[in-house]
């Protein structure tokens, strides 16, 4: 079993901060459904726009390998009440819905929170919007690009102490209404883009209520934490060397060979060193500037300084860190290409999470999801014929 199997996902959301969510979810064994919307009736558009971005393999993103990974595809389109019902009828089933509409849209839907809460009490829904669901602002439309992953990834910790608590108060729906109704309480898991990037800003607040200070653009460096920044080698290579604790400033000082900076009384710790930030960085540079990269790295880690090369994606692959923890998973689509795919994180002892599958061809899940449901296949024909539903290749 993985740490997830059993859970049911509904995922009714596009591009990157709701997939994203969802896939983590199905990354550790959770039956994850998503709702795309079918071809057009020419055979134009339809799917995840993201399946389209970037380069291509087979008609579907190479970002869509990964992005879909262990999902469903069932194509619904949501204009036509029939449809609809048939997502209300998956989100009724589910034990965490992954939206990431426009506040509003679902409720005009008749898939809103309320309205789903009001059948099932023990849902759960995540709900990831550029502002949050309420405000002055919850209408306008977001996007963060990190910021969408970010969002994604408190969406699912908020999802996880949901469950933790719907499973302390009741656990799972029953399938009944009234007085025979057995649920623990669901809740709605709100994120906005803008506070998940917000709570990742350190000291942000703090420092400007009672100090003043308003933090700018600062490039690679850590405002106020010397020295902690990104040099250039002598070869045009970048890496990152963080000599901010006390001890490690005087072992990186001895290293470049400035004993004089080592042994400054007014540098021994932070804030005096904070002073003097464009004295120390230059120092860093201008040794960094002499040397190549292999050069560099091998006297700081000699020396026991924490520092790393920035890396390029073919760096990823060749190095010995990220094969020795198996960072670059080997796969194939259905022609037999070959493929790799990042591996998953976190890595959990017990119930690691895997790549089942690689993202799925458009509806390419439509007749058996909906043959779940206890539709036939003359209901489903005709759904496919009148353009409720897509399935695959159509």
């Amino acid at each position: 079993m993985s740490a997830l199997t059993g859970l049911k996902v509904l995922e009714l959301g596009t591009l990157i901060a709701g997939p994203f969510a969802a896939r983590i979810f199905g990354e550790f064994g959770a039956d994850v459904i998503k709702v795309e919307t079918p071809h057009g009736p020419d055979g134009s558009g339809g799917g995840d726009p993201i399946r389209s971005w970037r380069h291509l393999h087979e008609g579907n993103s190479l970002w869509w390998t990964v992005q879909a990974r262990n999902k469903q595809s069932i194509a619904l389109n949501l204009k036509d009440p029939r449809a609809r019902e048939i997502a209300r009828q998956l989100a009724l089933d589910a034990d965490v819905v992954v939206e990431n509409y426009r506040p509003g849209v679902l409720e005009k839907w008749g898939l809103g929170y309320e309205q789903l809460r009001a059948v099932n009490p023990a849902l759960i829904m995540v709900r990831l919007s550029g502002y949050g669901q309420t405000g002055p602002m919850k209408d306008q439309p977001g996007f963060g690009a990190i910021g969408d992953s970010i969002a994604a990834l408190h969406g699912v910790i908020g999802a996880m102490m949901a469950l933790r608590h719907r499973d302390a108060t009741g656990g799972r729906w029953n399938g009944k209404q009234g007085a025979d109704c057995q649920a623990g309480q669901g809740q709605m898991v709100d994120v906005a883009l803008y506070e998940a990037v917000f709570n990742m800003m350190e000291s942000l607040v703090p420092e400007y209520d009672v100090a003043g200070v308003v933090r700018e653009r600062t490039g690679g460096a850590l405002p106020g934490i010397v020295p902690s920044n990104t040099y250039t080698t002598r070869d045009g290579q970048n890496i990152v060397i963080a000599g901010n604790g006390d001890a490690i400033f005087h072992r990186l000082m001895r290293a470049i060979g400035r004993d004089d900076l080592a042994t400054d009384p007014a540098l021994v710790r932070n804030d005096g060193r904070a002073r003097r930030v464009e004295e120390i960085d230059g120092a860093i540079q201008q040794w960094c500037g002499a040397r190549g990269i292999e050069e560099a790295l091998g006297i700081l880690k000699g020396a026991d300084v924490p520092v790393g090369k920035i890396y390029s994606v073919a760096d990823m692959f060749s190095d010995p860190q990220f094969l020795a923890r198996r960072m670059i998973e080997q796969h194939r689509f259905p022609d037999g290409t070959p493929v790799k795919l990042p591996a998953v994180v976190p890595k959990l002892s017990e119930t690691p999470g895997e790549t089942r599958w690689v993202g799925p061809r458009l509806g390419e899940h439509t007749e058996e999801v909906l043959k779940s449901l206890g539709y036939d296949s003359a209901a489903i024909e005709e759904l496919a014929k009148t353009g409720a539903i897509g399935l695959p290749d159509n």
